[in-house]
């Protein structure tokens, strides 16, 4: 019966890749310049980004610290939850039948949960040092 299912899966395949023609045809002209513009468009967003964050904080490695710290803190909201997700799926899931996975699953919990706070909890603290007691 597998048998049966794998060969019908298989000429059913080679059935839809003999009978299936790809018409692609672009100017390959504006392709690349339109890139090449959204690169440079990219570019200059992260550079004025830079340079404005250099501006508030007056120095360069306090300008770069600031900008990374606040990548971080996007981008982290977003991870973290997965993995909080992940973790729950563990507890409640698979953990129901092996009492390790629910152990392993209370675990990604709390670590991916202070992982949180502390991302979203350092740049306020940067700030808070650089700019305020620093003068």
């Amino acid at each position: 019966m597998k048998k049966i299912f794998l060969v019908s899966i298989l000429i059913a395949i080679i059935l839809l890749s003999l009978t299936t023609t790809i018409l692609a045809i672009e100017p390959k002209d504006t392709l690349e310049t339109n890139t090449a513009s959204e690169l440079m468009d990219m570019k200059n967003e992260v550079k004025t980004e830079k340079d404005e964050y250099i501006r508030k904080y007056g120095s360069e490695s306090y300008g770069m610290t600031a900008l990374i710290l606040n990548k971080v803190r996007i981008y982290s909201i977003p991870l973290c939850f997965i993995g909080i997700a992940i973790g729950a799926l563990h507890q409640y899931v698979l953990g129901t039948r092996r009492l390790d996975m629910k152990q392993k699953g209370f675990a990604l919990i709390v670590s991916f949960i202070t992982i949180l706070v502390i991302c979203q909890v350092l740049p306020l603290i940067f700030a808070i040092v650089v700019r305020g007691w620093r003068g």
